[in-house]
């Protein structure tokens, strides 16, 4: 008998191993000893020079300032991105005259590019975080509502019924039926969220800012320091990586009902 913890040990062997061998081939394809190395290098980088400029970076302590501006607008964009995104996406779901009312402005807003609201939000909220937050919000909003509408309408009709029989008031069938049902699409949009947060925060000081990591990147990128390029996108994904940890372990906390094929036995 094959325990699940077995197999995920060995999933995370692969995982390294893939990991691993992807580094290998960064480092060999801009290795000194090719024929022509520098033009390698200049465009991908060295991955001896990048994890170096990082452990600078923390060990002197320059990124702490930009990193805490940079996951400040990040996680602020996310939480209310989230909220509002959930209450919408409930009431319209619950609502068919304000959702039928509503349908085009919303399609219209969300087949908007958001890039092009960041120059708008810059001189509405000024170059600081707020105009940042605000481009996450508008990223973060659109995938959770349509995700939460979709859950909420998909609710089993039976159920419903069977609630009702049984004398379910609407804030009972709110918080027993209609929440428990969209709260995996929720999570599944958090997944997606996450990274869109990051997005949104890096762009906005990209357009306009003196603070941030993707302040620290675009001033690498005026002098063509691949390397610090490389080093802030890989501190933006190792803590896009730590917040999607936080959101599955909000989703195993909350979902404690939901089946996890990992979790059966084989035989």
């Amino acid at each position: 008998m094959r325990s699940s913890g077995t197999n995920k040990a060995a999933l995370r062997f692969w995982q390294v191993l893939l990991f691993i061998a992807l580094l290998a081939i960064w480092y060999v394809a801009t290795s000194p000893t090719l024929d022509n190395p520098h033009k390698a290098a200049f465009f991908f980088g060295e991955p001896l020079k990048v994890l170096a400029r990082t452990w600078d970076w923390f060990s002197s302590g320059t990124i702490y300032p930009h990193l805490w501006v940079t996951l400040l607008e990040t996680v602020l964009a996310f939480v209310i991105g989230t909220v509002l995104g959930l209450g919408m996406g409930l009431w319209l779901a619950l609502s068919p005259l304000a959702s039928a009312l509503l349908d085009p402005y919303i399609k219209a807003l969300n087949s908007m590019p958001r890039v092009i609201l960041a120059p708008i939000f810059a001189v509405w909220f000024g170059l600081d975080i707020a105009s940042k937050v605000a481009l996450g919000v508008t990223l973060v909003f659109f995938i959770v509502f349509f995700n939460v509408y979709q859950g909420v309408r998909e609710v089993s009709y039976t159920v419903l019924a069977n609630a009702r029989i049984l004398g379910a008031s609407d804030r009972q069938l709110l918080r027993h039926v209609y929440v428990p049902s969209a709260m995996s699409w929720v999570f599944a949009s958090l997944h997606n969220s996450v990274g869109l947060a990051f997005v949104g925060a890096v762009v906005g000081e990209y357009l306009g800012s003196s603070r941030g990591v993707g302040y620290l990147i675009l001033q690498a990128e005026g002098t063509f320091d691949i390397n610090s390029v490389f080093a802030g996108i890989l501190v933006l994904t190792a803590f896009a990586l730590l917040l999607d940890w936080a959101v599955s372990l909000a989703e195993r906390r909350l979902l404690v009902w939901q089946p996890r094929g990992g979790e059966t036995e084989k035989i």
